[in-house]
């Protein structure tokens, strides 16, 4: 694309631009720095780096010196990010001088962005071109307890665009966001999407992300004709969309991923734009199978359909098989597991043989190899998903759900195990059960169910809690539970296992829906005081826990990203303002929120019934 497109702008990051000349330079100098700290092919390099041009220029510059990239999500714990270097093997780390001392005492090179020269001359006899070694590795959660490392190929990566180039028609006039963290393989799709078709690609800040009004005016306003997104975030991004004052009108595709789609969610957008332009596409992914692993090109139909959540045809070069507990074939129409086979299928996990042996057959290390031999051993690797699917009559499939405790939260696999783990190692912990548990609108949190040791709770139970929040912390956040419900024993099976389904029917009992009337006073007018009283009867509702202080943090509280989202919806709707979740950039703490309410909420508002914010 350099040399096709070397002046067309390849990456946006706010106010700053790079041409493909100027990303391949840039990219370049990382690459030279990382091969004088010692970076051979087969490397694994570590990307330390928040959202930006330094992450596309980052993981190019590792690509060229021959190695794989392994993404570290910047808002994960340090702890976390050392013992993603470590297990990886990473020798360098691609970061900033703010995030490097997370490092500090560890056998790795760092390579700090800013501290690099603008320019620089390349060794372009070490720069590999790839092939079908690996070209990154995703951490994605253990149920054993620790994650594990999905090793992916070049091959993998590049046959996924030609085996949807005949749906898609990508090409340079394309402009893509990337909104996912680069330790989320939907940015995978995203940063290559745009950079192999010579497109734009626009970095999403962190802050715009997490604000749909935001993001559907960078949209607007970069004229990006290609997005994705998770359903639960499509879903959010659609309601901003039908009260825009301004139509996004480059937009062509929209492709949805990472988590189950439910299509009747999509009436409202269907009724406003209809289903030819946009064009709406469902894809069913997985890690293992490199992001993407079957197309459905949705319409107006699927919002009526009863059954399973359509996923379409595997991608071309892609079979699925469905098969019973036994591992033979089902019968169409009826359920299984899906195993998938072809060459986007990944070598397996690294360090991890067990598994590997246990989920992949037919895989083995990536050797560099571009014999006939070696694409025909990438062609019959088959992946054993977890997930179970139908194949219907019209030769396309529906997700129905996992086999086992894995659980989807925002487009993030969740092994209930690696948490379960986690809390196991307090010494006042005698078992754990993580549990999912829908609060409506696709916002699911984790609940733990927590049996102390005998006699080691008595008279300060929230002690343990507090402590076992604070064990959480070394978690990514989508791990960490959202509350804590404490325990004399666990329900078991007949055959002695947790009983999960009696537990979340436990929990469900526990957590009420809705409150208690908080009162009739006047909205603004009656002072701060009311507002923060209505403010914190929504929180309870949303975030359900009672008891909460004007200045505690939200999501120490346990609320997610997804929870803060809908909390501004209902306060937004309660008070007839419009404001958005930049405004607690000083702290998201009900008194800070209060008072940004107070300033513009509408006069003689009602207090409404916390029943309203179920």
């Amino acid at each position: 694309m350099v040399r096709q497109y070397p002046d067309h702008i390849a990456v946006t990051d706010g106010d700053s631009e790079l041409t493909y000349r100027e990303l391949d330079a840039k990219s370049d100098v990382i690459a030279d720095e990382l091969l004088s700290a010692g970076v051979v092919a087969g490397s694994h390099v570590g990307l330390y780096v928040a959202r930006g041009s330094g992450t596309v220029a980052g993981l190019l510059g590792i690509l060229k010196c021959g190695a794989a990239y392994v993404p570290i999500d910047p808002n994960y714990p340090a702890e976390r990010a050392r013992w993603t270097v470590g297990d990886s093997a990473s020798v360098a780390v691609v970061t900033t001088s703010d995030l490097a001392p997370a490092f500090t005492g560890l056998d790795v090179r760092t390579v700090r962005l800013e501290l690099l020269p603008a320019s620089g001359a390349p060794r372009p006899d070490a720069v590999h071109p790839g092939g079908t070694g690996p070209a990154y590795i995703i951490y994605t959660s253990g149920s054993t307890g620790e994650p594990k490392g999905v090793l992916v190929g070049h091959h993998e990566v590049v046959r996924l665009f030609s085996a949807t180039r005949e749906w898609f028609g990508f090409g340079p006039d394309d402009v893509w966001t990337v909104f996912h963290s680069a330790a989320f393989d939907f940015s995978v799709w995203e940063i290559w999407g745009a950079l192999l078709h010579g497109g734009r690609l626009v970095v999403v800040p962190r802050d715009v992300a997490r604000s749909p009004a935001a993001f559907h005016e960078l949209l607007r306003s970069e004229r990006v004709t290609v997005v994705n997104q998770t359903p639960a975030a499509f879903r959010r991004l659609a309601a901003v969309d039908a009260r825009a004052p301004l139509p996004l009108e480059s937009l062509r595709t929209v492709v949805l991923g990472g988590e189950r789609l439910d299509p009747a969610t999509l009436r409202d957008w269907i009724d406003r734009h209809g289903d030819e332009r946009p064009e709406l596409v469902n894809m069913y992914g997985i890690t293992e199978a490199t992001v993407h692993a079957s197309y459905r090109r949705l319409s107006r139909a699927d919002l009526d359909a009863d059954g399973p959540s359509p996923i379409g045809v595997p991608l071309r070069d892609l079979t699925f098989h469905v098969r019973g507990p036994d591992g033979e074939p089902v019968p169409d129409g009826q359920p299984g597991e899906l195993h998938i086979e072809g060459p986007g299928v990944a070598a397996g996990y690294l360090h991890r043989p067990e598994l590997t042996q246990e989920r992949f057959s037919g895989s083995a290390p990536h050797t560099g190899e571009r014999s006939e031999a070696a694409s025909a051993h990438r062609a019959c690797r088959t992946f054993r998903t977890g997930d179970r699917v139908v194949r219907l009559d019209d030769g396309q499939y529906g997700y129905l759900g996992r086999t086992d405790d894995q659980i989807k939260i925002r487009g993030f696999r969740v092994e209930p195990g690696e948490v379960e783990a986690l809390l196991g190692r307090h010494p006042l912990v005698a078992s754990a059960v993580v549990l999912p548990r829908d609060y409506g609108e696709d916002d699911v949190r984790l609940i733990a169910c927590v049996v102390p040791t005998e006699g080691s709770t008595d008279g300060a139970p929230e002690k343990l809690v507090d402590e076992l929040r604070d064990l959480a912390l070394s978690l990514p956040d989508q791990l960490r539970p959202s509350a804590y419900e404490l325990l004399e024993t666990l329900p078991l099976t007949p055959n002695g296992k947790a009983d999960r389904a009696a537990l979340s029917a436990l929990v469900r009992d526990r957590h009420r829906t809705d409150s208690t009337e908080t009162g009739g006073a006047d909205a603004a007018g009656a002072g701060i005081a009311a507002v923060q009283a209505r403010v914190t009867a929504i929180w309870r509702s949303v975030i359900d826990i009672d008891d909460i202080g004007p200045d505690a943090d939200f999501f120490d509280l346990g609320g997610t990203s997804l929870t803060l989202l809908r909390m501004f919806e209902q306060v937004n709707k309660a008070f007839g303002t419009d404001l958005d979740i930049t405004v607690l950039i000083e702290g998201a703490t009900v008194r800070n929120l209060a008072s940004h309410v107070a300033a513009v909420a509408a006069p003689g508002s009602p207090l409404p019934r916390t029943e309203e914010f179920g």
